[in-house]
């Protein structure tokens, strides 16, 4: 079912469906402030593995909260430089790497300890977030298959696979956020994206940048 948030009510039909999807296990697509995305609760297996077979692969799912104080359930131990990072940064389109709390019971897909975690910056998202607690979201899209910038182009490519799609228009910036380990004691940008080196280096001026292709 897909829902036209641009109408109040429907809005607020649709938040509380995918509200209640997520909690019996079914996923959704919501808007995000970087590109749409498909989710399931993260501490459903089932549903993280419904979730990749819906994309088509299999890779270690990124986790979005609804709030910074959701992270520091999710973490063993928050280093310094990931604080400041959120603090600058959050909501908005930063994923930081960190080691997870092992008496977590969940699987993502990733079995070194490590977890990648972002908060949205988009009302949508953030209102579902808030009475979900963590999902395991994914770009909307089949493998291999461009970012869906609305809902109606993720329906198109992922079809009755969701329970509930969210249409909140078009994604006003369709870039990948940028993402940071802060593992092992180093800084390192896994993959740079909407945010700048400049404006992360004025925060962590130690942070390790990969180096261009050749």
């Amino acid at each position: 079912m897909l829902y036209d948030c641009s109408s109040l009510a429907e809005r607020e039909r649709g938040v509380a469906a995918a509200i209640e999807a997520v909690g019996r296990g079914d996923l959704v697509v919501m808007p995000t402030d970087t590109v749409y995305g498909i989710g399931a609760d993260a501490f459903k297996t089932w549903s993280v593995t419904a979730l990749n077979n819906a994309k088509g692969r299999t890779t270690p799912v990124p986790v979005l909260v609804g709030s910074r104080h959701t992270l520091d359930g999710l973490v063993f131990g928050l280093p310094q430089a990931a604080r400041d990072l959120v603090d600058a940064f959050w909501p908005g389109a930063l994923t930081i790497v960190v080691e997870h709390a092992p008496s977590l019971q969940w699987d993502l897909g990733s079995n070194d300890g490590t977890v990648a975690v972002r908060m949205p910056l988009h009302p949508i998202a953030l209102e579902v977030l808030r009475e979900t607690g963590p999902m395991a979201v994914s770009s909307a899209n089949k493998h291999g298959s461009p970012p869906a910038e609305t809902a109606a182009e993720a329906r198109e490519q992922l079809g009755y696979s969701v329970s509930v799609y969210l249409e909140g228009g078009p994604c006003p910036e369709p870039v990948a956020s940028t993402i940071i380990s802060v593992v092992g004691g180093e800084h390192r940008i896994l993959r740079a994206g909407a945010i700048p080196v400049e404006k992360l280096r004025e925060v962590v001026p130690d942070i390790i940048v990969p180096e261009p292709e050749s």
